[in-house]
Parts: structure tokens; sequence; C-alpha cells
């Protein structure tokens, strides 16, 4: 059994309209071809769908029963092409993106703004999550793109850069290294830190350009490990230590009377890069979504 849109859209019409010249013409096609399709569809379903006469054409009890059917099916598949069509045309769809605390607090949130001014009908979702589980987010589907650091090599994800984060420190008004005139990382080395977990992007990043540049700092013994970035900042204004971030967080840490450093030889970055899974194609509303937060920021 072959049955085609055509023939059901045929038969529909030919149905509603009572003539086959009719459909014909509402049709664009010729009374054959339109007789021919309604044949094919009979022969298809082995049923007898018309009562032919001379100038009479009428439904058979068969052809009553398989009409809404028919009807159903052809309006069904015409709104999928339909909504098909809008969503090559960016009418309307959905965008799922994954984003540490800091850039869903102070970064995405103009850039969605102004994405959704210019395309109302695409609705844009941001979660809102720790660094490690951005990866593990756009790894397993649950989100179109990401924004954070691929690890080098990564076998699963590919990054496009979007902008660039400098590591610095975050202290203390009353810290006594905000008096120094220049600070390094060296002078670290005897400071009660705090800073992301084992396994963190940024945290990996720090750790493989200290050790690059012959920089030891007590990271695994003495690290306070935080997950979120907020608690870290609380926790230098509360006087418990010093810690390690980017400078993603430099317009928080400052509104709350810290101090942000960046200490010299060397400076240290990190890329901070859209994310998709590797080999998985973006919907037309996510890669509209991609190429705008690209353009915007660069």
């Amino acid at each position: 059994m072959d049955i085609t849109l055509k023939q059901l859209r045929a038969f529909v019409t030919v149905a509603n309209l009572g003539q086959f010249t009719l459909a014909a013409d509402k049709l664009g096609s010729s009374q054959s071809a339109v007789s021919t399709l309604v044949r094919q569809l009979e022969t298809n379903l082995n049923l007898r769908l018309f009562d032919r006469h001379t100038r009479l054409l009428r439904l058979t009890q068969a052809g009553m029963d398989i009409l809404p059917i028919a009807a159903r099916a052809v309006a069904d598949i015409e709104g999928m092409v339909e909504s098909s069509q809008e969503l090559t045309a960016l009418r309307r769809g959905k965008v799922t993106m994954a984003a540490g605390t800091v850039q869903a607090a102070l970064m995405l949130p103009q850039l969605v703004h102004g994405f959704t001014k210019l395309y109302p009908e695409i609705a844009v979702a941001l979660h809102d999550v720790a660094e490690k589980t951005v990866l593990e987010q756009v790894a397993n589907g649950s989100v179109d793109l990401g924004l954070g650091t691929v690890p080098e090599d990564d076998p699963e994800l590919v990054g496009t850069r979007l902008t660039t984060d400098e590591f610095l420190v975050v202290l203390h008004a009353d810290d006594p290294l905000v008096k120094r005139s220049e600070l390094r990382w060296t002078d670290l080395a005897d400071c009660k830190l705090i800073g992301p977990q084992r396994g963190n992007p940024i945290r990996d990043r720090l750790e493989n350009e200290l050790a690059r540049n012959g920089i030891i700092l007590p990271l695994d013994k003495s690290m306070q490990e935080v997950a979120l970035p907020l608690t870290i900042i609380g926790m230098v204004e509360g006087g418990l230590g010093v810690a390690i971030m980017t400078s993603a967080v430099t317009r928080l840490a400052t509104s709350m009377g810290l101090v942000v450093r960046t200490p010299k030889e060397p400076h240290i970055k990190r890329e901070v890069s859209l994310i998709q899974k590797r080999g998985r194609s973006l919907s037309p509303a996510a890669r509209r979504f991609r190429d705008f937060l690209l353009k915007s920021v660069h």
C-alpha cells in the first residue's frame, strides 16, 4: 500500500466539491490527473469511494467513513509542513542554553533581551548552573548551547570563542595584600585561598597555567573549594580568605566593596566559548541565537 498526500488531497477535494472538474480547478491540475489519483487511492485501499454516474458523483458508505480520516490526515500533514516552514523562517522556536551563574546573571540577560526584541516568537531558556554542569548538559543534549570553557582535546564538545576572561584575586578591603603596589601569584602561597572545586574547568585551566609557568600554590591542600561564585564572593566579604576567580566577577565583587587585583607574571586568561555537542545539528532558532551572540560580543 503506497498512499500519498496527493491522493488523499484529491479525494478530499473531490468529495467536498462534488465534481472532478471543480476539484481539478482548485488543485491546479487536470481532471484526468485528479481522477487518476482517486482511482489509485481506491486501489490502495481496496475500496470504492465514489459511485460514478454520467452526471452524478456520490460518496459510497466507505467513502463517507474514510473522508473525515483523510481530511484530518491532510490537515495534519499540511500543518506539519507549515510549522516546519515557520521554524525555518525563524518565526518561532525555542533555544536552551546553560551557563555558569556569573555569566547567566551578569552577561547573558542583556544579550537575551536584545535577541528576543529581534525575534519575539523565539523563547530562550537559560540554565544557571555550575561550570562543570554546563559541559555535562551540552554533552547529554539537555541544552542546545553552553557558555564556558571547553577542556583541551574534549572528544564530545566543540567551542567557538566568544570572549576572554582573565584570572584575578578578590580581596577583602582590609587584606594586607591590597596595599601592595604589585601582586604576584607567589604572594598567595601563605594565604587562605578560596576557589572552584576540583573538576571545574576554571580550576583546571588555572592549575595547568600555573604549572606551565613553574608556579606552585598549595591549591590541593589549602584551598577552600566552593561550587558557586556567589558563595566564594560572600566568603571573601566575610573575611574567610582570598579568592582566585576570573574577571567575570569584577562588577559583582566591586559592588560589594571588595578589591580585585590581577597578579603579574604571568597574566592567566581563559577563553569563554559557545559550546556545542560535536556533530549535533542546531535548530534554526538555536543557530540564529548562536550567530547573534557571536556578532554581538565580538
